[in-house]
Order: C-alpha cells, then structure tokens, then sequence
C-alpha cells in the first residue's frame, strides 16, 4: 500500500514539473489568467479530492483488485491468461470504461451538472487536469471499482493504469506546442493535448468530441474524433458559454458552479 502511494506520488510530481517546464518556455496559447493562482486552487481541489476519496472509500482500488484475486472473482480471474497478457487486456478495458464514463458525463445532465466544473476553465493546462468536482471523482471511483470487478484485473495492472492514466491526463492537458507532424503521427497512439484541447472549446459540437484520455482508438471507432477546431488552436475559445463572464477558481466557487447551472442558461 505505501509502496503503491510513493510510486504513485513520484509519478505524478515527476510529470507535473516535466509539463510546467515545458508550458513554460514552449506554450501553445497565452494564458488569460494568472497561472500561480490558477495553480494554487486546481491543486487545492486536486488534495481535497484525494483526501474524500480517501476518507468515504477507505478501500484503494490496487486492494480492492487485490481482494477480487484471493477471491477468483471477475473475467480475467476466470480465465487462464498470461500475466502478461492480463496486464494488456486489463488496460484497454479500463481505457474503454474511462472513454464511455466520459462519454456518459456529457451527455446525461445530472452528471453534465458536475462534470462542467471541468469544462468552466477558460484556460488550457496541465493544472486543468485537476479541475474535477468531488461528486464527480466519487462517482468515478464507484465505476472504477465495479470495472475491475467485473473485469477480474489484477493488482499490479490496476498500478500501471492509474499511472498512465494520470501522466496521459496532465499531458494532454498540457499547453504545450508540439510539431504538427509529431502530433499527427502521435495520436495515432496516445491523445495529444492538440487533440483533446479540441474537447476544451466553448464551440458545443467540438466539446462533444475527442473524449479519450489515453487511447485514441475509441473516439476513431465510435466516431467522436475530430481532428482540429474549427478556428484553430489561436483562435478557438476555450470553456462554456455560461461562466465566461468571470474565471472562477477558488474552490468554494467551484464546487457550487453545479447548483449555480442549467442547460437553459448555455446559450450554445
């Protein structure tokens, strides 16, 4: 369990001074607010999720996994797979599960009430990868749990994913210039932040695509992708079109903003 948190932990710290390094000296697009505040409250809700998660599911995911294994309980427990093997097929499932969920937050209201939280930020970057509401994160974790139960995935499996997804999460958030032909070439394997910043914009028919956060295949083959926004990457406004009068980030606010909306106030 320790061993999982500093893994974990050190990923995560590693990668976030990677991205910040890099917005730094090669950004995409300037920034419309200040970044030292923006930074101090997107951690801010970034801890307090992590700390209610902890608090109201005292159970980690890698234990629950671990359970489900001592138990034979679940697909990949039922069947005679490679470790190895296991490993893969428990990725792309989760991955799978990750893009539907997202999906699922878009387009039923009650979880749109929570999931805009994510979507008010008029800004693009790596910090933007925290901006998620509690209720959100809790009914991700719920999900999560049933996944790898009905998938069976094996522990260390279960460690890798929550890596990546991560490290896939601050990147793609990143604001970040990359050479359009490394992207084009990369998101063929993993969502660059050209891609997902296309989900970021205040344009709804660009909002409603490019859901994946570490696979590109699913938003390909279900027909969600879209290559670029329409106006460029300079000239697409990022958010919604609620909220856009003023850039909340301090946390009271932001954990208000789902009781303060309804699909009648989005003029889009």
């Amino acid at each position: 369990m320790t061993s999982e948190i500093v893994i974990r932990l050190s990923a995560f710290l590693a990668i976030l001074l990677a991205m910040a390094v890099w917005e730094t000296h090669l950004p995409k697009r300037p920034w419309k607010s200040r970044r030292g505040r923006r930074w101090i409250h997107h951690l801010a809700i970034s801890t307090l999720n992590v700390s209610l998660v902890r608090v109201v599911v005292p159970l980690s995911i890698v234990m629950w996994g671990i359970h489900l294994e001592t138990q034979g309980f679940g697909l990949l427990n039922w069947l005679d797979l490679p470790a190895w093997l296991a490993v893969i097929v428990t990725i792309i499932a989760l991955d799978l599960v990750v893009y539907a969920q997202h999906v699922m937050f878009h387009k039923v209201p009650f979880f749109w009430r929570f999931h805009l939280m994510h979507h008010t930020d008029l800004d693009f970057d790596v910090t933007t990868g925290f901006r998620f509401h509690p209720i959100e994160i809790l009914i991700s974790m719920v999900i999560k749990f049933a996944a790898v139960a009905v998938i069976g995935a094996p522990a260390i499996a279960i460690v890798i994913f929550e890596i990546v997804l991560n490290a896939t999460s601050m990147f793609n958030h990143g604001n970040v210039q990359l050479p359009r032909v490394i992207d084009q070439y990369l998101r063929w394997f993993v969502v660059t932040p050209d891609m997902h910043r296309v989900h970021h914009s205040v344009t709804r028919y660009e909002t409603d695509s490019n859901f994946g956060f570490n696979l590109p295949i699913w938003d390909r083959l279900f027909g969600t992708y879209r290559d670029q926004p329409e106006h460029g990457h300079s000239g697409m406004s990022i958010g919604l079109p609620v909220f856009r009068k003023i850039e909340e980030v301090r946390i009271d606010r932001l954990i208000s903003q789902p009781f303060r909306y309804t699909r009648t106030t989005e003029n889009s």
